[in-house]
């Protein structure tokens, strides 16, 4: 009589809610599906967070950056210790947020766009600033201009929370800003000035790098000492030129192609010409950033006569009323001083 051969059945053990007769293929492809979704997911969150760009400070600026960026499809959300600078913003269409906590929730990306280096004290290292709220592998671009040493010690700070910062003030306009026309000037470690090159390129077609963090604020502000000395002896110029009698479309016409000429001058002369001085770069932003070159001389033992009597005469302009107006407004100081022509 044949027996009928019955197979054994193995008994089953739980573990961890599985069965061990699951065990090892089946348990192993089934955790390896589980690692592959885990890791997919977080790429993905990590893809998404690096898309999505937090703006603290929304002056003019600030504002323009993020214009520029969210015209180029960035999910933009901004932030100004100014109440009612994010109530006008927001009417505007800007996503605005109440806080810093707030902007940078769930952001990959952080610019800062601030006017002096007590502001980027204050938003960076604060008790609600970004140090204590972005969260770490943040990528945090700062944009002022603002000494070296407050530049390092932000950097410094961050670093020690995983967070990567790249030192990166601007030159251009507000209008430069919003047309991603800006020159950039880049610091810091490589992998992280690489890391943020498509938000720059958004910016600006033209950065240079210039070493670690601290240098690109080094070189914005013997950038600008230059530049407020040349605005300042252009207006003093052309002042004398009118005062003595040459009609101001002929000096300019005749200036603007000569050795005298500069970036600056045919950049901004014809709008003071015609007694426009809306703010592209403000006076007491010049005064501010002639005031840092000043100190960076000092810092380093080195006189800066020049520039410190350039500040006083942007001092001046502030006292006799041109706060709030363009630097060419020098123009006009020298033309109300102006006595009539010989």
């Amino acid at each position: 009589m044949l027996h009928t051969m019955r197979r054994r059945r193995t008994p089953l053990r739980r573990w961890r809610g599985c069965s061990v007769a699951l065990a090892p293929t089946r348990l192993y492809r089934m955790h390896r599906r589980v690692f592959r979704s885990d890791g997919s997911q977080q790429n993905k969150r990590e893809k998404a967070m690096s898309e999505k760009v937090a703006i603290i400070g929304m002056g003019q600026m600030g504002s323009g950056m993020a214009g520029r960026l969210r015209e180029s499809n960035r999910d933009v959300v901004g932030y100004d210790v100014n109440a009612d600078q994010r109530a006008r913003l927001t009417k505007d269409g800007f996503r605005m947020a109440s806080s810093i906590a707030e902007a940078l929730s769930g952001r990959g990306i952080v610019l800062t766009s601030l006017p002096d280096p007590k502001a980027v004290t204050e938003a960076w290292l604060g008790a609600n600033g970004i140090v204590a709220h972005a969260a770490k592998g943040t990528l945090c671009i700062e944009l002022s201009t603002i000494d070296p040493q407050t530049m390092r010690q932000a950097a410094e700070a961050a670093a020690a929370k995983g967070i990567a910062v790249v030192d990166c003030p601007v030159s251009g306009s507000p209008n430069e800003a919003r047309a991603g026309k800006l020159i950039l000037i880049a610091g810091g470690d490589k992998a992280d000035v690489t890391r943020a090159e498509p938000i720059l390129k958004l910016l600006g077609n033209n950065w240079k790098y210039t070493g670690p963090v601290g240098t690109a604020k080094v070189v914005k502000i013997v950038n600008n000492m230059m530049s407020m000395g040349n605005v300042l002896v252009a207006a003093e110029a052309f002042a004398l030129g009118v005062a003595a009698g040459v009609e101001p479309d002929k000096l300019y016409d005749v200036l603007s192609v000569s050795g005298g000429r500069s970036h600056h001058f045919t950049k901004r002369f014809p709008n003071a010409i015609k007694g426009d001085f809306s703010p592209g770069f403000k006076m007491e932003l010049g005064e501010k950033d002639l005031a840092l070159a000043v100190e960076l001389g000092r810092m380093t033992r080195m006189p800066t006569p020049s520039a410190s009597a350039t500040r006083e005469l942007y001092a001046l302009a502030l006292a006799e009323g041109f706060r709030g107006q363009d630097i060419v407004a020098l123009l006009k100081m020298y033309q109300n001083w102006a006595k009539p022509a010989i």
